[in-house]
């Protein structure tokens, strides 16, 4: 059995891990405040946009063509944007977003060109053969529009060359603190969702559909890329603070055992130099 000295020992060391987890839980959790509100923040203008591009595509003019960002063809070559966090201690994130996104490879037909965005992701599709074609690491918590318009003009200019047939992306979607789930969201070509009649209005767009289709698709591609960045974001921050917090009561509860065990092996040592004593006593008299 270990002796004091050694638990004691023990015990400092595990002291330490807890404040350090404590310390990270706690950075965690003021970073985690910000990502949410951002987030939510961003999932109405989101829908917004989205609906306005349902209504302009319910309601063509005659005689105007289609926007080739809506234009659907045969699909050869599927580009994946796959958001993960840059740094790990963030509990099962990383892994279930890297297996929905592998589950989503593995069942695509087409040729596979994949766009990382965080190391996470980065080096599972180096691990798995998917060498990306570009990667985007290290982007700022507090993240703008302009830092993931490199992304979106990437895949706009693929698309629009005809180098891409679809655009997916893959991201964590924030539900609670405890609760993230991975999600696998088509993103070019865009296909607006149907308007109910009770949702269609009449509007009189000034200037043509085509016009404002020139402007707002991209925009919208745009919106989509940075809403998935600020969901990947309140997903990670939520998870690490989750995942220090249990790393901190798993310390705490060693660190009770250790204490129990050492008061113990105290108790035994005391105990047998008792024994030892009255044994000498005895054999004295």
């Amino acid at each position: 059995m270990a002796n004091v000295r050694t638990i004691r020992r023990r015990i400092r060391s595990v002291q330490s891990t807890a404040k350090i987890t404590k310390a990270m839980q706690m950075i965690a959790a003021s970073k985690m405040r910000f990502a949410q509100l951002a987030t939510l923040a961003g999932r109405p203008y989101a829908e917004k946009i989205e609906n306005v591009l349902s209504d302009l595509a319910a309601q063509p003019a005659e005689g105007e063509q289609i926007h080739p960002l809506l234009i659907e063809r045969d699909i050869t070559n599927t580009a994946v944007i796959h958001m993960t966090p840059d740094r790990g201690l963030c509990g099962g994130l990383p892994g279930n977003l890297n297996r929905s996104c592998g589950d989503f490879i593995l069942n695509e037909s087409s040729t596979i060109t994949s766009v990382a965005v965080g190391k996470k992701g980065r080096d599972f599709l180096t691990r798995t053969g998917n060498q990306p074609m570009a990667v985007f690491t290290d982007l700022p918590d507090k993240a703008t529009v302009e830092d993931i318009m490199p992304i979106a003009k990437l895949v706009i200019d693929g698309y629009m060359d005809g180098s891409i047939d679809k655009v997916v992306l893959s991201y964590p979607q924030f539900i609670n603190v405890t609760l993230q789930t991975p999600i696998i969201k088509q993103l070019l070509p865009v296909i607006p969702s149907e308007l109910s009649s009770n949702e269609t209005v009449g509007y009189i767009y000034e200037p043509s559909s085509i016009d404002l289709m020139e402007l707002l698709l991209p925009r919208y591609i745009e919106t989509e890329i940075y809403h998935a960045l600020l969901e990947s974001r309140a997903c990670e921050h939520s998870s690490r603070m989750v995942a220090m917090r249990n790393a901190t009561d798993s310390a705490n509860d060693m660190i009770d055992s250790l204490t129990l065990l050492m008061n113990k092996v105290r108790q035994e040592a005391i105990t047998t130099e008792l024994l030892d004593i009255v044994g000498g006593v005895a054999a004295l008299n």
